[in-house]
Parts: structure tokens; sequence; C-alpha cells
């Protein structure tokens, strides 16, 4: 009787230590977006910042009549929601992606869609368009390298794992080589260096036009990834097993393709190629919330925002000069992975 008891007693407090656990981070992110408002060369206190915040929301057409005011709603807030936003798409797709392929080592340059969106945008900058051109040609060829990707893997009827990764890193390596066809042609005074900071990262252009154009993208791609987190599950299952339980394997999983290639296209598009977000931050919610993808799909949306945003506040306040977020991300993130994953092959050999 007492063992009766004692499950749905245990399963109300591993309940309670979850939402514990999901609160702290959503403060922890919370934190963080205040902390990158307020940092920089002309530092604005939380206090104020939230009663500038609170002052429009109120009244949304009010003057802006001071240079705190200018600073927190035009230059800083629109950049801390679109790097917070593109943190949460690009680890919420690579928990996708890791959940598909069945390998924590998958992360969204596998489907070749970051390289393909990076040609879309160093073309684009060559030829001289900028802004809205710049990202629909970028987001064009994200999509068209998933296309690529999807015709190539497609043998016999059936679309299987290993040929769909195999394409993949053919589709990646002719856009990475067209890029570099791209950066050669370019002229060294005016449109390369443009080219290579844009690829290396970075939110500088944010502005609210910008944060509305990206939000589509990114949010409908996490809305489809996150209505779908039940089903990653069975997804993360032999496809014989998914088979048996009602699942059709190859369209869920090409659903899942597509809205991740929406939100890695749109996140090239509106900061270039940002890496290790997609591939780092799915091991650390691991880490906190298991393998259920049903808690790991939101816990890595809420770190990546969080990291994301940490990490662009680093990129522009450690230095004169801002900082590439590319550079950052791999620096951090590459030490970081090295220690998950040596962390995650000595669980696994132990006894």
């Amino acid at each position: 009787m007492t063992d009766i008891a004692a499950g749905p007693r245990s399963l109300r407090v591993a309940g309670s230590l979850r939402f514990g656990l999901f609160a702290a981070m959503v403060i922890a992110l919370i934190a963080a977006m205040i902390f990158a408002i307020g940092a920089g060369r002309f530092a604005v206190s939380p206090a104020r910042i939230i009663a500038i915040i609170a002052a429009w929301l109120a009244d949304p057409s009010a003057p802006l009549e001071t240079i705190d005011q200018r600073i927190v709603l035009l230059v800083r807030m629109p950049r801390v929601l679109l790097a917070a936003v593109t943190g949460a798409a690009l680890g919420v797709g690579g928990a996708a992606l890791q959940g598909v392929f069945r390998n924590p080592l998958v992360s969204q340059q596998v489907l070749g869609i970051s390289q393909g969106a990076a040609f879309g945008g160093a073309l684009s900058i060559l030829v001289g368009f900028s802004g809205v051109t710049l990202l629909g040609i970028a987001f064009f060829f994200g999509l068209a390298a998933l296309v690529m990707v999807g015709l190539l893997a497609r043998i016999n009827g059936r679309t299987e794992v290993v040929t769909v990764i195999l394409s993949g890193m053919v589709i990646g390596a002719l856009f990475a080589a067209l890029v570099s066809v791209v950066q050669f042609v370019a002229d060294p005074n005016t449109s390369l260096p443009a080219i290579v900071y844009w690829l290396m990262g970075s939110f500088s252009t944010a502005t609210w036009p910008r944060l509305f154009l990206g939000l589509p993208g990114l949010v409908i791609g996490m809305a489809v990834i996150f209505l779908f987190r039940y089903r990653l599950n069975l997804l993360a299952l032999e496809d014989t097993e998914a088979r048996s339980l009602g699942v059709n394997p190859d369209r869920e999983r090409w659903i899942i393709f597509i809205a991740t290639a929406l939100t890695t296209a749109t996140s090239v598009a509106v900061a270039g190629i940002i890496g290790w977000i997609g591939l780092v931050i799915p091991h650390a919610a691991r880490i906190l919330v298991g393998e259920d993808h049903r808690v790991l799909i939101p816990a890595s949306a809420i770190l990546g925002a969080a990291y994301l945003t940490f990490i662009d506040t680093l990129a522009r306040t450690l230095t004169a000069a801002e900082i590439p977020l590319g550079v950052l991300t791999a620096l951090i993130g590459a030490p970081v992975f090295g220690l998950l994953l040596r962390r995650h092959f000595s669980k696994a050999e132990r006894p």
C-alpha cells in the first residue's frame, strides 16, 4: 500500500522539480535580456530599463524625449529580442535534428541549409542588394539547399537517414564552394569585407523592421517543431518500430526538416552564420531535463535564447570593435561541447 501511494507522490515531486527548473531558466533568460539592454558604453540601470519599457507599453505613441529611452527602445531592445528569438530557434532546431537522426553530433549544418543561405546572402551583397531583398534571397537559397538534399536523398521512393546526411554533406560542400567563388570575384575594397563580416555573424544591423521581418520564419518554424515534440520521441526509434506505432517516418521527418530549414535560413538571413548553438544547447538541455522531447524542446528554446543573448552582449561590449558572433560561439562552444561529449561517453561506459 505504501509503494502504491509513493508512485503518484514521486511523480508530483518530479513535476515540481521540473517546474522549478523551468522557472529558474525563464528567470535567467529575463535577467540576461535586462543585462543585455543595460550593458554598453551608455549603461542603463535595470530599474530604469523596466520603467522605460513599462511607460512605452502603457503609451507606445509617446515621444522618446531622453537619450536612455532612445537607446533602450530603438537600439538595444530590437537587437536583444532578435538575438533571443534566433537563439531559441537554433536551439530548438538542433534538438529536433538530433532526435530525428538519433545522433547527438548533428546540427543544422548537416542539411546544407546554412551554407545555402550563406551563398544567397553573399551573392546579394556582391550585386549590391540589402535589407529585405538580401533576406529574401538568403532564405530562398536556404530552402533550395533543402530541396536539393531531398531530391538527392530519395532513392527508389524512400528516404533513409544515412542518405539524407550524406546528401546534406554534398549539397553543403557545393554551396560552400559557391560562397568561395563569390568571395573570389568580390571587390576587395568594398563588397568582400562586407561579405566576410556578414558570414561571421552579427546582430549589429538589428532594427525593429528587421526583427519583424525575421520573426515569422523563426516563430513558425519553432511552432511546428513544438507541435511535433511528442512525435519526436517516436521518430527517435527505429523506422519499423515507429511505423508499428502509427507514425509515417518519411513524412514527419521531412516536416521537421522543413521547419528547421525555415528557422535556419531565416537566422542566417538576419544575422549571418552562427554556429555551435544547435549543437551545444540541446546537450546542455538534456543534462537538465533529460531525453524526453516534450520537455527537451522548450528547454532548448529557453537556454538557446539566454545563451545567444549573453554571447551577443559579450560581442559588443568586450572590445571597442564588435567581435563577430561566429568567433565567440566557436571559442566558447567548442570547449564546452568537448566537455559535454566527454561526460556523455564516460557515463555511457559505466557498468
